[in-house]
């Protein structure tokens, strides 16, 4: 998690200000809707109060787009692309495309505004794999985001160059039961 630390004494002439760098994260398992955990650690975040952005990309259904936010206490938004409907195929019509496009720009200006600590995107991986979002955009995001900004990625069969350039992976199994 992002860290600022600075010294502020009143005894000290020295001012000392530090960003820690921010994180990559992945989430990866082979079902839907086993990220409980990331979006308890968001919430939990989000109370300490840190700025927190839950971005979910194949989520509809309740009017929740970036112009519509869930804000959660003072520190937490949630966005869904305004769509009525959940995506699970890579055949959109124009407007859906519109609004999942839509979406991912105001995702990364967000994200470069630095207004956000902590940035969930749930279900990214399955937009890419999909073909809705370019796998080379979210390369060049994740590169190129501001240096204290922690990112958390959710979603099945994330790609390698994401993994590659990930600070820490977490696989979400079940167990085989008798």
């Amino acid at each position: 998690m992002v860290a600022q630390l600075e010294n502020k004494s009143v005894n000290s002439t020295v001012s000392l200000s530090h960003t820690v760098k921010g994180l990559v994260q992945v989430f990866t398992s082979s079902h839907r809707s086993f990220f409980t955990s990331v979006m308890a650690q968001a919430l939990r975040i989000a109370g300490q109060g840190t700025p927190v952005l839950i971005v979910q990309f194949l989520k509809g259904g309740i009017r929740q787009g970036h112009e519509n936010p869930v804000v959660l206490g003072q520190n937490l938004n949630w966005i869904r692309c305004d769509l009525p409907r959940c995506i699970d195929t890579p055949q959109l019509d124009d407007t859906e495309a519109e609004a999942l496009h839509l979406l991912w720009e105001h995702t990364r200006s967000v994200v470069n505004e630095g207004k956000y600590s902590l940035v969930v995107l749930d279900e990214l991986s399955l937009a890419m794999n999909f073909g809705l979002i370019p796998e080379t955009e979210v390369v060049e995001f994740l590169c190129e985001r501001p240096q204290n900004v922690d990112i958390i990625l959710t979603g099945a069969e994330m790609p390698q160059r994401i993994l590659d350039l990930a600070d820490e992976i977490t696989e979400i199994r079940r167990p085989n039961r008798l």
